[in-house]
């Protein structure tokens, strides 16, 4: 029996093993995409004890320990932070088969040397021993990234931020890992949403103006992209329940805007219509800046309506939603290179059944002698266990080109999420190595060390041009 979590986890084979404790273990992290807080990391965030750090707005734990059937009172309530910690601890110690389970001790182990297995009884001396090296002095936010050898993080962030910490990090010397925001304009394309009306009055307000035309609206997407690009942006993402791709002439989407506006209701119709068109708009100005442009699809948000109420959204009440991809894709990225206005992009479907799907279209937009220039994005959300990543990266290789990948991301709000990029780097490390030890691919050290180490780093520092 192989010991639980040791040097060796995940790794099967000695070509596995040297890859990745030779190449991958020590290459620093480049997080293009994440939701931490750029206030928590410019003022240094102190936290005070392993439940603020650990469970503080973790909806992927949040979402376990109630199936595990743990009362809300215990996971967003009014609990205690210790009753908080272990109600994980009684939740996590069943977690079989959840990469929960395999992260949750891989942060035990890197930020506190705890090796013990999580468990109610083990429970009061871990909370006693990694509070005390919370309170060392030694555990805020900064010197977390630090301790994970991040070189890169990239925020998500709304149009009308005025990114003040983003600018004050900037200027701050003696903090080595580069933030940038990521421009994610999900509340002016979303105009269905209640309150849309709203945020368009006060993205005018941030702009100077007021936007009562479509015009006016493209004029300030136009500024807002162009503060980012100036704070050192080169990054945008939306997140989509489908692409849209219904086209319509401009009077007919400035006066379906002007309908919004106005507080009457707009058809389903009328909003793929508009939503087209102003996805157009950013995917052009995106390419006239050189900047990727990432779709994050098929995700069906906030079911609980109960729940969505009490708490808001991203607390653990989203799931895979299946819709088709292929056409209105093909359409919204060809309409874009037709122009000549096709930016860098990055494909995610939240459903795994769209992995091959997603890997054929983005072969047929190759070119302009960018390796991978579209891309097959990380195995997402609920994709991100060994499965899930095996998958993804399979059928990278089984119809694309593995070797162009720009790797992990966390997707996180967690200050100790980085061992995620360690869980992948070893299931890579796996991967290719199994192939080399059953023949399937040379045995060159040369090659593998170059395609271990441009997957893992290499890759997403070059496509992104920081």
């Amino acid at each position: 029996m192989k010991k639980f979590m040791d040097e060796n986890f995940l790794l099967e084979t000695e070509t596995a093993k040297k890859l990745f404790f030779e190449v991958a273990k020590d290459l620093p992290i480049y997080d293009y995409h994440c939701h931490l807080s750029p206030e928590e990391i410019y003022e240094d965030k102190q936290f005070k004890n392993i439940t603020e750090v650990w469970l503080g707005g973790d909806h992927y734990k949040w979402r376990f320990m109630r199936w595990m059937g743990v009362p809300e009172e215990q996971i967003t309530g009014s609990a205690s932070d210790y009753d908080k910690f272990l109600a994980y601890a009684k939740a996590i110690q069943f977690a079989a088969g959840n990469p929960l389970y395999h992260w949750s001790h891989l942060e035990l182990q890197r930020y506190f040397g705890i090796y013990e297995t999580l468990t109610e009884k083990t429970a009061p001396k871990i909370w006693e021993k990694a509070n005390a090296i919370i309170a060392s002095g030694d555990f805020s936010a900064r010197k977390l990234i630090e301790k994970s050898n991040v070189a890169f993080i990239g925020t998500t962030d709304d149009p009308t931020s005025d990114l003040k910490y983003h600018l004050a990090l900037a200027e701050d010397k003696n903090f080595k890992t580069t933030v940038k925001p990521t421009f994610r304009p999900d509340p002016a394309v979303n105009i269905q949403k209640d309150g849309f009306a709203e945020y368009i009055e006060k993205l005018g307000a941030v702009c100077g103006t007021t936007i009562s035309d479509i015009d006016g609206l493209y004029d300030a997407l136009r500024s807002r992209i162009e503060f980012f690009h100036q704070a050192g942006s080169r990054i945008s993402d939306h997140g989509i329940v489908s692409v849209p791709f219904l086209k319509a002439d401009k009077n007919e989407v400035d006066a379906i805007f002007k309908k919004a506006l106005s507080g009457e209701t707009v058809s389903d119709c009328e909003a793929e219509k508009y939503q087209t068109a102003v996805m157009l708009f950013c995917g052009k100005e995106y390419a006239a800046r050189g900047w990727v442009m990432q779709l994050h699809a098929a995700a069906i948000r906030n079911n609980n309506t109960p729940m969505f109420k009490k708490l808001g959204p991203d607390t653990g009440f989203d799931s895979i939603l299946n819709v088709n991809l292929a056409e209105k894709l093909s359409r919204f990225m060809d309409t874009l290179l037709i122009d000549g206005n096709l930016p860098k992009t990055i494909l995610y479907s939240l459903s795994p059944i769209d992995n091959s799907l997603l890997v054929s279209m983005a072969g047929n937009f190759e070119g302009d002698g960018i390796k991978g220039k579209i891309q097959h994005g990380s195995a997402w959300w609920f994709n991100d266990h060994i499965d899930g990543m095996l998958d993804q990266m399979k059928t990278l290789g089984n119809l694309g080109a593995l070797a162009s990948f720009v790797g992990m991301l966390t997707d996180s709000r967690s200050f100790l999420s980085y061992p995620r990029h360690e869980y992948f780097r070893r299931i890579l490390c796996n991967l290719i190595g199994g192939w080399v030890e059953n023949g399937m691919y040379a045995d060159d050290r040369e090659i593998l060390d170059k395609l271990i180490a441009d997957v893992c780093f290499n890759n997403a520092k070059n496509y992104f041009l920081m």
